[in-house]
């Protein structure tokens, strides 16, 4: 049964878009640990996820089912329908119930927050937008406000109620300054990140081969502001290195069809549906 927390109703519909054809696969591996990095690095998000008891969600302990939780959390609210949605809403509120601060906290915070929820959202939002237009270029208007409108649903399907969501892009712009401007990155937090970019959660081999190319990644795909705060330098020809790979991966993914080219996103909605049919954990 869906408790009074969740008696918020769903958006209302989106302009009309195939939200399949501004999706990319490849970037949950391009730009998912600097979208950790955005979202964590507002300090009540961060210490959430830093000091959560709920060991089953920590990436450095299970970092497979860290990766499953919140690739299918993306596919859930952005290609499923209302009762995928509705049924992934309970159970990530199952334990996000655990997730509040402690009398020694640094700082407040509270899973079920929907201030907090909708940064992470716009976080997501303006990874998936920046990622999309580094690779394939700029959308038009159109499909810039239609693309933005259907976001909401990155934090709808939680516990954001759909007035939140900034009205506009514009709106958006102005709310996504202020707020950026307000993330900050203590010591803690940033021992954190510096191992979730050196992959500390995977076996050594894999660290030593693919850490610096992911620590490349990581850095080119920050605000400039979290570059500076988590002490980075970034050079132009680095940029320029980065601006020809996301072009040239954004040429190659539109020559594939739309389920190669979103793959594994819609992999992992799958998953959630036959792991919801079986009664088996959701997240």
């Amino acid at each position: 049964m869906t408790s009074p927390l969740h008696a918020t109703p769903l958006e209302p519909d989106p302009p009309a878009i195939d939200i399949r054809q501004h999706l990319d696969g490849s970037a949950a591996v391009f730009g998912a640990a600097a979208n950790v990095i955005m979202q964590l690095a507002l300090p009540p998000v961060g210490y959430g996820v830093v000091e959560s008891p709920v060991e089953s969600g920590q990436v450095f302990k299970h970092p497979i089912k860290r990766l499953r939780t919140t690739v299918t959390y993306l596919a859930v609210a952005m290609l499923g329908t209302d009762e995928d949605r509705e049924a992934f809403r309970e159970a990530v509120d199952s334990v996000h119930k655990q997730v509040r601060s402690r009398p020694s906290s640094p700082v407040r915070y509270n899973a079920f927050d929907p201030r907090l929820q909708l940064w992470v959202a716009a976080c997501l939002y303006w990874g998936a937008k920046d990622l999309h237009e580094r690779m394939h270029g700029p959308m038009d208007e159109f499909d810039a406000d239609a693309f933005y409108h259907y976001a909401a649903r990155l934090g709808t399907t939680l516990q954001v109620r759909p007035e939140m969501w900034p009205a506009d892009r514009e709106a958006f712009d102005r709310y996504w300054d202020e707020n950026l401007a307000k993330t900050t990155i203590d010591p803690t937090v940033r021992a954190y990140f510096e191992d979730l970019i050196d992959l500390k959660m995977l076996p050594r081999p894999f660290q030593l081969a693919f850490g610096g190319i992911h620590r490349f990644f990581v850095t080119g795909l920050l605000p400039q502001h979290l570059r500076e705060e988590m002490g980075m330098t970034w050079s132009p020809r680095q940029d320029q290195l980065l601006a020809r790979i996301l072009r040239t991966t954004g040429f190659a993914e539109g020559l594939m069809p739309t389920a190669v080219r979103i793959f594994p996103t819609n992999a992992y909605l799958w998953d959630m549906r036959i792991r919801r049919r079986l009664g088996l954990p959701l997240v």
